[in-house]
């Protein structure tokens, strides 16, 4: 198969996609091209996920069961644990995770063992497009080489592109086509085809010159939120010993119509992108001689925040004359962000484990994680009824499920450190209100 043929079966959606990983970014970005039409395989390496995802049962918020099921009905979309799959796949994509060691490095474990497999199936014609997140040169040092070793020259005998995911979990407003997809193929006509690809499920598609320029791009997009939530909870700071609300001027602020966009302070930063995609660069460019000084620093400012936090209970308990040590705490949240069961990162585990190790009695109220091991306690979810507000000394919001009944809990509790303004603009009934 040649670059003709490749773009026909594109064109008439007859060409076979293998996404490889079915978690918050494969899974969605696999449905929406069996929506369209293409026939699709899901490849995962959890036997347990694939069974589920054939049984019509979808692990993520984002594709809601019958979503997947009608996809299923449709005969387009298919999971597998076999990589055998990929022989017979015209496009392959790898959204696999791309987390930080031990020692906070890339690891790319999981990118490298997909390509891998991909390497092993690779067939003329073939286009392959990385969407994991990962340091600048990942396409070009690593996966062009391993490919053009079993697949001859790129652009010609096989197609190689980089196209950053840009998923934001729970997002009701923007999915997969609606949020516009930038591609940077290795040679042009690599651009060419996976520009034509992402355009069939999505309005706008942006082509730029490299590999290198569409991953750097997906960092700036992420270290820029990194670096903006830090400047905004060192703000929350210096507004609390100002003795000013922080929401109210940010708020003012956001009037202006242009030269502002509002962030908002919180318990430190989670999930796979924010604060492990920063690291990314920052390891990039320790490897070229170049200290990222901003990156450090709002990693410095995030990373403090769960510190700041105990310290605000501490400080609210002293006040009524409670220490710290035996307080029942009831925390609302542990997931990284409202409306997903993702911990990963989550800035509430740190929190936790903190209050834990100050002799707190803590429990936690999560609908959307049921279980949860903090500094190797394992803890279970309860629910956050108003017996378990009025006897707690302090409910502590983390995450802004929107299952809570903020109003309930302003009213039952005596004592509410809110971290994420959860409760602004609610009137106070006798208890005391603190928040970021």
């Amino acid at each position: 198969m040649n670059a003709q043929t490749l773009t026909g079966r594109i064109e008439g959606r007859s060409a076979h996609i293998t996404v490889i990983g079915q978690g918050y970014v494969g899974l969605p970005l696999a449905i929406e091209f069996a929506g369209a039409g293409f026939d699709v395989t899901g490849l995962d390496t959890s036997p347990e996920r694939v069974a589920a995802l054939n049984g019509g049962h979808s692990p993520i918020p984002d594709v809601p069961d019958p979503q997947l099921q009608a996809a299923r009905a449709s005969g387009h979309y298919s999971a597998s644990s076999n990589p055998d799959v990929l022989q017979d796949s015209d496009v392959v994509i790898i959204c696999v995770p791309t987390p930080l060691s031990k020692s906070k490095d890339p690891d790319i474990s999981y990118v490298m063992a997909a390509a891998a497999e991909v390497a092993e199936h690779l067939h003329p014609g073939q286009l392959v497009i990385l969407e994991s997140t990962t340091y600048p040169g990942t396409t070009e040092e690593l996966l062009l080489p391993l490919f053009s070793d079993k697949g001859g020259q790129a652009g010609v005998d096989f197609f190689l592109a980089f196209s950053p995911e840009r998923i934001d979990p729970a997002n009701a407003t923007f999915k997969v086509r609606d949020i516009p997809k930038v591609v940077g193929g290795v040679t042009a006509e690599c651009s060419r085809l996976t520009a034509l690809l992402y355009s069939q499920i999505v309005g706008k598609v942006t082509q730029v010159s490299s590999p290198k320029v569409a991953e750097m791009s997906k960092l700036y997009e992420n270290v820029f939120r990194n670096v903006n939530i830090a400047l905004a909870n060192e703000f929350a700071l210096m507004c609390r010993a100002l003795g000013v609300d922080t929401r109210e001027v940010i708020d003012a602020a956001a009037t202006k119509p242009f030269g502002f966009l509002a962030f908002h302070p919180g318990p430190g930063v989670g999930g796979h992108c924010i604060g492990i995609d920063s690291a990314y660069l920052a390891w990039k460019m320790k490897m070229n001689g170049y200290d990222a000084r901003f990156i450090h620093l709002a990693e410095e400012i995030n990373k403090g925040m769960p510190a700041c936090v105990v310290g605000l209970v501490s400080e609210a308990l002293n006040r009524r004359e409670r220490s710290l040590s035996g307080a029942r705490i009831l925390a609302l949240g542990v997931a990284y962000k409202r409306g997903v069961g993702d911990i990963r990162e989550s800035p509430a585990l740190e929190v936790i484990d903190q209050l834990l190790q100050k002799g707190a009695k803590v429990s936690y109220a999560d609908p959307h994680v049921p279980a949860v091991d903090v500094g190797g306690v394992r803890m279970e979810a309860i629910s956050a009824d108003a017996a378990a507000v009025r006897e707690s000394d302090c409910v502590l919001i983390l995450t802004d499920h929107v299952e809570f009944d903020y109003q309930d809990v302003v009213d039952g509790a005596s004592l509410v450190v809110d971290t994420r303004n959860a409760t602004w603009g609610m009137p106070q009934n006798g208890g005391e209100v603190i928040r970021l």
